[in-house]
């Protein structure tokens, strides 16, 4: 058996045009979605994802802007940047984009984001809603994932679900949102005794550890679906992921690729959650939209 194949790219392809007939409907009314990413440093690859974001946004309709600050910059400028964007009208959505540099606290510059403007998910408001079961914004790569599980079929409720890393941006929240789709989930981390006991057992894996094939093909279920969260880059200079994509390949019933996988559709709920919160300052204004 070999396994479907879930094309991140082109499931983001259609989603954003869904998505655009959106901004569209807010460009018209006169409120123009706006996004402003912060890139602090020179990390090669943290430009690149804050340059992909960016063509995203002029492609879907949604305004961008880049503030771009020096690896040294105090926490206090730092804050001090995000206090400005958070008082701007013009700008629904703030993501500062991560790592951050190792001086720099990063839950401090989080929390400093407006809950309503934090588009990417991570302020500990919008984390506590999400655990209550009424978010206001998912985290954009659980979101993603379980919008490619949709495209399996697979029937969530009662299945066995395995999360493999417990960061808050991708493991947690996650295993939360399986646990709200009727999954029984498994959540696995660094201390966890035997991996392959629980992996083997999952209809649905989820692996999100930063370490190139953590899991190996014979860790996989006949038949699961498998979504492979990391990015990691050989010494050839090769991305892949954290699961041996080949030997799984002829194991699961479905996969994610890497590349072209879970990254398209993460920048894609950034653009949907930042539409979303225009169009909540749009209701908050008295601004009807068109249907």
């Amino acid at each position: 058996m070999t396994a479907t194949i879930i094309d991140g790219k082109k499931l983001a392809h259609k989603l954003r045009a869904d998505w655009k007939l959106r901004a569209d409907r807010l460009n018209a009314a006169g409120i123009a979605p706006g996004l402003a990413a912060v890139v602090i440093g020179d990390d090669p690859a943290s430009k690149i994802y804050v340059r992909n974001k960016i063509r995203a946004c002029r492609e879907i309709g949604i305004r961008s802007e880049e503030h771009a600050l020096a690896a040294d910059s105090t926490l206090a400028t730092v804050l001090a940047l995000i206090d400005r964007l958070n008082a701007d009208a013009a700008i629904h959505g703030i993501l500062v984009q991560l790592p951050l540099p190792a001086h720099l606290a990063q839950a401090a510059v989080i929390e400093r984001i407006s809950p309503v403007k934090d588009v990417d998910g991570l302020h500990v408001s919008n984390l506590g809603s999400l655990l209550s079961g009424h978010p206001r914004f998912v985290p954009c790569t659980p979101a993603g994932i379980m919008e490619m599980l949709k495209t399996t079929g697979l029937n969530l409720r009662g299945a066995e679900a395995v999360v493999v890393g417990r960061s808050n941006i991708v493991g947690k929240p996650a295993a939360l949102l399986l646990l709200q789709a009727g999954a029984t989930v498994t959540l696995c981390h660094s201390q966890t005794r035997d991996l392959a006991h629980h992996t083997r057992r999952a209809d649905v894996l989820v692996c999100a550890v930063g370490k190139a094939h953590a899991i190996g093909g014979d860790m996989v279920k006949h038949g699961a679906a498998v979504i492979d969260v990391g990015i990691n880059r050989s010494p050839e200079g090769k991305l892949t992921g954290d699961v041996d994509y080949g030997a799984a390949l002829q194991r699961a019933g479905w996969i994610t690729p890497v590349p072209g996988g879970v990254g398209p559709m993460t920048i894609t709920m950034l653009l949907c959650n930042t539409i979303v919160a225009a169009e909540c300052c749009a209701a908050g204004r008295g601004i009807r939209l068109d249907a």
